[in-house]
């Protein structure tokens, strides 16, 4: 059901129909819209749907598991995701992963605890990169989203995978510093590897190559000592 509130409603996808009662009562007394979900593929059907503000996932779910439903999420928006664990060690292992969750419960939590989790996670979101950016052009350097075409200096630059990834998460970002593992999280994200630090400096390394007239003096993608890289600010469309 939906509550009154909210535009955008915050989606609770639990089996047990008490906890789903706990935290949307919760979260309505603090003035939020809820909708709830038992299983995987009612969760999916009501994000695509709704559009939820924020949805809050418990892992051990009917039909689809959470970690699937996380995924199948990530892949298609960047709506603020709450996962709910009976271990914490069993979201230690879904980080390795990667794939793509904002924050981490575990039951039994407090009522206080999900909300204090909630308005956090809403807060950061409200600071996301705008990824609506159909097109970028800085100096002699053109990125066309949509096609997923590089060109520098009229002519059209081939790139990995992982460099266009890595491209595409700074562009989208310009000015805001992006760690390197926040990165790993963006480029791997639907990817059962692990990956060390190292290898985003070797991306970068390879893009610069590619992209920057002088890589030893890039004016694109800037090093930012102690957190990790940034695109330079930029006008986009």
């Amino acid at each position: 059901m939906t509550t009154k509130g909210s535009a955008n409603p915050i989606l609770i996808v639990d089996d047990d129909p008490q906890i789903s009662s706990l935290i949307a009562s919760a979260l309505r007394n603090e003035g939020f819209a809820t909708l709830t979900g038992a299983d995987g593929e009612e969760a999916l059907a009501l994000a695509a749907k709704h559009e939820p503000a924020l949805i809050i996932l418990d892992l051990m779910l009917p039909k689809i598991d959470g970690i699937e439903v996380c995924r199948d999420i990530r892949r298609r928006s960047d709506t603020p995701i709450l996962i709910l664990t009976v271990k914490a060690d069993e979201f230690d292992k879904i980080l390795g992963l990667a794939i793509g969750a904002d924050d981490y419960l575990t039951k039994p939590f407090s009522p206080r605890e999900l909300i204090a989790r909630v308005k956090a996670i809403l807060r950061r979101s409200l600071h996301r990169p705008n990824t609506a950016t159909k097109r970028l052009r800085h100096v002699d350097l053109d990125v066309d989203f949509e096609k997923r075409k590089v060109m520098v200096g009229g002519q059209e630059v081939a790139l990995t995978v992982y460099e266009y990834k890595i491209l595409e998460a700074l562009a989208h970002a310009p000015g805001i510093a992006l760690s390197r593992e926040q990165l790993i999280q963006r480029i791997y994200a639907y990817e059962d590897v692990s990956v060390v630090d190292r290898v985003i400096d070797v991306h970068i390394g390879n893009l610069r190559a590619k992209i920057e007239e002088d890589p030893s003096h890039p004016r694109y993608i800037i090093t930012v000592r102690g957190v990790g890289y940034k695109f330079t600010e930029v006008d986009s469309e």
